[in-house]
């Protein structure tokens, strides 16, 4: 597998899902029936990536160490670092130097969520891209209202050219999701940025230098995938929504971390089982205890 480490970047206030974020942290949120960071950490899963940051505010952090741990559940590493303000998304790489080790890096928000067939080939080729090309790699995603996202400018031969943050008259409906995959340099990258007249450090500053070294590429997750960013109330309600809709229906749960490491072979099907029955009745824990006597009987360890 890649060598690549992930970051979660799950800080910021919420302020605009106030007042439920006044006393608990938005990615700890539920999304139907499993807490909201569950989804963007199950996407490193599928990349192959054991070894994850996940960077909170400083007054949510114990409740995450609560919640997740170190990881070892999963066959995973998770360690935590602190963002003491919404400095901006490039900040990440700054507070995960250290954990990067000058490493390639997978940064996903802590409010998104991604489901689609095919997404995890996606992953690992992405993954193995940044490791063996260099460059970063970003995923494209087409809305109904591109003015409030970064949106991806292209030339009249397809290629990816700019991107433009919240245009008023958007050149495109692609939008730039909150899933970025960079080679080695992105530190001393993110180290050369200045703060935008919002005070921050932008992702879209760092992905434009990589673009304007000819190092950027752009995946577009196309029609068969979904992309939910869940910073509102009505996103948040939607992604609910969603989730239960497509669990319901198909008989799958989504983001089912103990599934993932399972299958990606972090743990075994016995360490999946024995987890399920320390949950009790719930219906991911039924889930889990379904989908892990099945993988044994398939003859899987």
């Amino acid at each position: 597998m890649p060598d690549v480490k992930g970051i979660v970047l799950a800080g910021g206030s919420g302020s605009r899902l106030h007042p439920i974020t006044r006393a608990v942290s938005k990615q700890l949120l539920p999304v139907y029936d499993k807490p909201m960071i569950y989804y963007p950490i199950s996407v490193l899963l599928l990349a192959g990536i054991r070894d994850i940051l996940v960077i909170t505010t400083p007054h949510d952090q114990e409740q995450f160490v609560r919640l997740l741990g170190d990881g070892s559940q999963w066959g995973i590493s998770i360690t935590f670092g602190v963002q003491p303000a919404p400095d901006g998304l490039a900040q990440a790489f700054l507070i995960g130097a250290e954990h990067l080790a000058g490493g390639s890096a997978a940064l996903v928000l802590g409010d998104n969520i991604f489901f689609g067939h095919g997404l995890g080939g996606l992953l690992d080729s992405a993954a193995a891209q940044v490791e063996r090309e260099a460059g970063c790699t970003l995923f494209g995603y087409r809305v109904r209202h591109p003015e409030r996202y970064g949106v991806a400018v292209f030339d009249d031969a397809g290629r990816l050219v700019d991107i433009e943050e919240k245009p008023a008259q958007p050149r495109s409906t692609l939008a730039i999701t909150g899933l970025y995959f960079y080679d080695r340099d992105v530190v001393e990258v993110a180290r050369s940025l200045r703060p935008s007249v919002r005070g921050e450090l932008e992702i879209t500053d760092l992905n434009r230098i990589y673009l304007q070294h000819d190092r950027a590429r752009l995946v577009d997750l196309g029609r068969g995938a979904a992309w939910l960013d869940t910073g509102t109330h009505d996103t948040l309600m939607q992604a609910g929504q969603f989730v239960q809709v497509l669990q319901e229906r198909q008989g799958i749960t989504i983001a089912c971390l103990e599934e993932v490491a399972m299958r990606r072979g972090f743990i075994t099907a016995a360490q999946a089982l024995e987890q399920a029955e320390q949950m009790g009745q719930s219906n991911y824990a039924e889930y889990l205890r379904r989908t892990a006597a099945d993988y044994l009987a398939e003859g899987h360890q």
